[in-house]
C-alpha cells in the first residue's frame, strides 16, 4: 500500500504555491505499460474503487460516510454514488433511501432494466421537483463531490496537490469526460480532482 508523507512548508520539501499542478486523466481501461510510456515521470494513481490503495477514497462509490443528501435537511449517505443512485426516479420506482446506506460498493447502480424509464433525480428525498441529468449533475453530484473532497479527503488532495508541483501526475478513471454539460458520456470524477486542485471546480 502507498504512504503518503505530506510534508509543511517549515520543512523545506513543500512544493512552492507559485508552481502550477501537473495533473493529467486517462482511462483505467488503457494498458498500464502504454501510460507509463506516455508519462515516464508521472506518479500514476488509481482513483477508481479498484484502487489498491488510500486513494481508493476518491472513488464516489467509497464509503466516506457523512455525507449530506441534497436538498433533505438531517438525512446523509455513505457514499457520493449512493446519493446520485438513491435520487433516481423511474418509470417503475422512486426515490431508493436504501442506497445511502450501502457500503460495499457493489450493486449501487440503479439501471432502466431494472425499474423501466428514467425520469429524472428527485429534488431531495421529499420534494416534488424531479431535475432533469444535467440539472441534477450541478445540484446533486457536483456538490455532494466537492463535500466529500473538503470534508474527507483532505489529506489525499494535499497529497496529489504537492506531488503534482514537482512532477506530472496522472489520475486514472473509467470515465475521462470533464465537460459537466456533455449529457452523452458519465462525468468522470478524476477530472473533479483535477479541477479542485487547479481551482476551478464546476459550479
Amino acid at each position: 500500500m502507498m504512504k503518503l508523507h505530506v510534508f509543511s512548508e517549515k520543512s523545506g520539501n513543500f512544493a512552492s504555491e507559485t508552481k502550477k499542478p501537473m495533473i493529467f486523466i486517462e482511462s483505467k481501461r488503457r494498458k498500464l505499460e502504454d501510460v507509463e510510456t506516455q508519462y515516464p515521470d508521472a506518479m500514476i494513481i488509481d482513483v477508481t474503487s479498484h484502487a489498491k490503495d488510500e486513494f481508493v477514497k476518491f472513488s464516489p462509490f467509497y464509503p466516506n460516510g457523512g455525507i449530506p443528501v441534497p436538498f433533505t435537511e438531517g438525512l446523509v449517505a455513505v457514499s457520493v454514488e449512493g446519493i446520485w443512485q438513491g435520487l433516481k426516479v423511474f418509470q417503475d420506482a422512486d426515490v431508493d433511501t436504501h442506497s445511502f446506506t450501502k457500503r460495499d460498493m457493489k450493486n449501487l447502480k440503479r439501471t432502466v432494466r431494472m425499474f423501466g424509464p428514467c425520469l429524472g433525480h428527485r429534488k431531495g428525498v421529499f420534494g416534488e421537483e424531479l431535475m432533469g441529468y444535467i440539472e441534477a449533475r450541478k445540484q446533486i453530484y457536483l456538490p455532494s463531490y466537492k463535500w466529500v473532497l473538503e470534508n474527507k479527503l483532505q489529506k489525499l488532495v494535499t497529497a496529489v496537490r504537492v506531488i503534482s508541483k514537482n512532477k506530472p501526475v496522472v489520475l486514472l478513471d473509467y470515465n475521462t469526460n470533464p465537460d459537466v454539460n456533455n449529457p452523452k458520456k458519465p462525468l468522470s470524477h478524476a477530472a473533479l480532482i483535477k479541477a479542485y486542485i487547479e481551482g476551478n471546480y464546476p459550479e
